[in-house]
């Protein structure tokens, strides 16, 4: 890689991480973009070449930090696998639980989500790395259901339906210990991942 693609690499990933500074301080509606490059040290006409409008960069910090979390999660899943098989159901709750540790342990971030994050947002997380560090996580989805024993209907429907019961529950947990701690709460969540999860395998003619 050249110093000149070097060079833009750092200056977006500045703007990103200034940019999760403020809007996890500041707030996002009291957060300028003048705010964004004077502490990342950039010039305004710089910023534009990056991102669109206040909004694009929280969608693509958004997106960024969300990766991040799969990332990571994904990399613990392969150090654990080793040479041994682990079902669907237990790579899903694996993950899961990584990234709820991740989000426990960083209150500021699980805030700044969970507050932004929407079904459109979250799909673009997936499937469209922002930095060259991201993963996409659609592609380790898809592997994830071809390596299962079984077919699943609507598997997008059932991500989504995990990622709103996780994000919604957890949230509640880890900040409010609403309705319970996170520890208490996590039995019955995983619990209810894996029933989801079975509800969703295909059911073959001969069964």
């Amino acid at each position: 890689m050249g110093k000149l693609e070097l060079n833009k690499q750092h200056k977006e990933r500045s703007l990103l991480n200034t940019a999760f500074e403020f809007f996890t301080t500041k707030g996002f509606s009291k957060t300028s973009i003048s705010d964004i490059v004077g502490h990342a040290g950039v010039a305004k006409g710089t910023f534009y070449l990056y991102f669109k409008d206040k909004y694009d960069i929280r969608n693509k910090l958004i997106c960024h930090k969300s990766s991040q979390l799969f990332r990571h999660a994904v990399q613990a899943l392969e150090s654990a696998e080793g040479d041994q098989t682990i079902s669907f159901e237990d790579r899903m709750i694996f993950i899961i639980d990584h990234i709820i540790g991740q989000l426990a342990e960083n209150q500021a971030l699980l805030n700044f989500i969970s507050k932004n994050l929407s079904w459109g947002v979250f799909k673009t997380a997936l499937t469209t790395p922002v930095t060259e560090e991201d993963i996409n996580f659609g592609d380790v989805y898809q592997k994830m259901l071809d390596e299962a024993p079984c077919e699943f209907k609507e598997p997008e429907i059932m991500l989504f339906l995990i990622v709103e019961l996780v994000s919604g529950a957890c949230y509640s947990a880890i900040l409010y210990q609403d309705p319970c701690d996170l520890e208490t709460l996590k039995p019955h969540l995983y619990d209810t991942i894996r029933q989801m999860i079975r509800s969703h395998q295909a059911v073959s003619p001969t069964d």
